[in-house]
């Protein structure tokens, strides 16, 4: 069976071209495309600012972000049918290494695969993807396949705050760096919980956005006294959660700043590549709480549960901005690279021509 398939090659250089797309054997399930999202690490990847698309190994399919439907199995799946509607999780450990077998984060793999930015993984930007049993999830039938979209996402966000020990009830104060997808996801995680919520954000449309999702106070970066705004809104004691969803060196840098005593720090937002000056001795007197948050290892299932629980409750349809038919690929990346302060989320879909 033929399918058109996209491949970054090189930074804006994205094809989409005729390949054979083979039966599942064994633990595949041949999956049928609707909708996937374009993550900023997507851009950064098509813009030649970031290294972790493996265009230098061979070109790769991007796509992390996707939903689809089963449409046929191979014969050990034991989980699916045809007709299912899945998604996907991006960050693949193999399951055999010791530090897989130690519990750790699918990042710290010693065989690590990144789908979506990796030539050795299936991705979304195609119309057909031959994915592996435990790499994929059901989601509720009665889902549309734009909700499914949001799951990989979402998980980054929740992950980044519940997992590995850390939490968030109605007691705390949580600091959001970023108003983009990740930030936005992790401001309805916050609101969930009845916390307190601050979103730091240059865009004013994106502060806007993230006062519907739940933040009860925004704040602009641009302006000098941003730190004591925070400051202040806190009763001048900080706040004991902060998810960095931003990847801003100047955000990261002012964590140790703002942070309250014994407050819990998730650095979610990519800066690899990158060394920031911090003042690391504010975790010592104040007693901070930091880890990296890289995948979102064992949180799929509760991803889509979460969700299920509060889809009537955040309109999920109006943060996808913009929605191009697949084979206008190229366009939809153009509107994400150029139109950052507008397009909240581009997406592709298999449904529209």
């Amino acid at each position: 069976m033929k399918a058109r398939i996209s491949f970054m090659y090189g930074p804006f250089d994205l094809r989409i071209e005729d390949r054979e797309v083979p039966q599942p054997v064994d633990d595949q399930v041949l999956i049928k495309l609707h909708a996937c999202g374009i993550c900023g690490s997507d851009v950064e990847c098509y813009e030649g600012k970031s290294d972790e698309g493996k265009y230098d190994i061979a070109p790769y399919t991007p796509g992390h972000e996707w939903c689809g439907e089963v449409v046929a199995v191979g014969s050990k799946v034991l989980t699916f049918k045809p007709g299912d509607k899945v998604v996907g999780e991006a960050a693949w450990g193999c399951g055999v290494c010791e530090n897989c077998k130690n519990g750790m984060q699918p990042a710290s793999c010693k065989n690590f695969l990144d789908a979506g930015f990796d030539p050795r993984c299936p991705a979304g930007w195609g119309e057909y993807m031959l994915n592996i049993e435990r790499h994929i999830f059901k989601i509720p039938d009665d889902w549309k396949y734009t909700d499914g979209m949001w799951v990989e996402t979402f998980s980054v966000a929740y992950g980044g705050l519940w997992g590995d020990n850390y939490w968030v009830d109605a007691s705390d104060t949580v600091l959001v760096y970023g108003g983009g997808p990740i930030g936005i996801c992790a401001t309805m995680v916050a609101a969930a919980s009845n916390a307190k919520i601050i979103v730091v954000e240059p865009f004013e449309k994106r502060r806007e956005l993230a006062k519907k999702y739940g933040a009860d106070y925004t704040i602009d970066p641009t302006q000098p006294d941003w730190k004591e705004q925070i400051l202040k809104v806190t009763d001048n004691d900080g706040p004991s959660v902060i998810a960095e969803c931003s990847g801003n060196d100047n955000a990261v840098a002012s964590v140790f700043d703002v942070a309250g005593m014994g407050c819990r720090i998730s650095f979610i937002g990519h800066t690899k590549g990158r060394k920031i000056p911090v003042e690391l001795g504010m975790s010592q007197w104040k007693n901070l709480k930091t880890k990296g948050a890289a995948g979102s290892k064992d949180f799929f299932i509760r991803t889509i549960r979460f969700m299920s629980r509060i889809r009537n409750k955040f309109d999920f349809d109006a943060l996808v901005t913009h929605m191009y038919p697949f084979e206008q690929l190229n366009a939809a990346m153009d509107t994400a690279c150029k139109e950052k302060a507008t397009a909240f989320k581009v997406a592709v879909s298999f449904d529209i021509k």
